[in-house]
């Protein structure tokens, strides 16, 4: 654990888990293999490094996970800057774009 976190971060859970992470392709952030169990929350809070549209990382909302050949993505929802105000997207993304708080 981090200091400052009061429980594990997604990759640290899933590293965990016993299941292994595929290998990342090139440029592609490392996949830490699959989240936690499916809660029943509606969503969850969650920072999202590097997504398409925004600069650094931007806080969103993680609504379900899948896992696809290629790994595990979560959809989220998050703002980005545009030109008349904030726009808001959804879409799926690699696991390792994500990071629950």
């Amino acid at each position: 654990m981090h200091r400052g976190r009061s429980r594990p971060s997604l990759g640290e859970r899933a590293a965990g888990s016993g299941v292994a992470a595929a290998v990342p392709s090139a440029g592609a952030p490392p996949d830490p293999g699959p989240p936690s169990p499916p809660r029943d929350d509606p969503g969850r809070h969650c920072w999202v490094h590097a997504p398409p549209g925004a600069a650094g990382t931007v806080p969103g909302l993680l609504v379900e996970w899948r896992q696809q050949p290629g790994g595990w993505q979560g959809r989220v929802a998050y703002a980005v800057p545009g030109p008349h105000g904030p726009v808001l997207v959804e879409a799926w993304l690699p696991a390792g774009y994500l990071e629950q708080r």
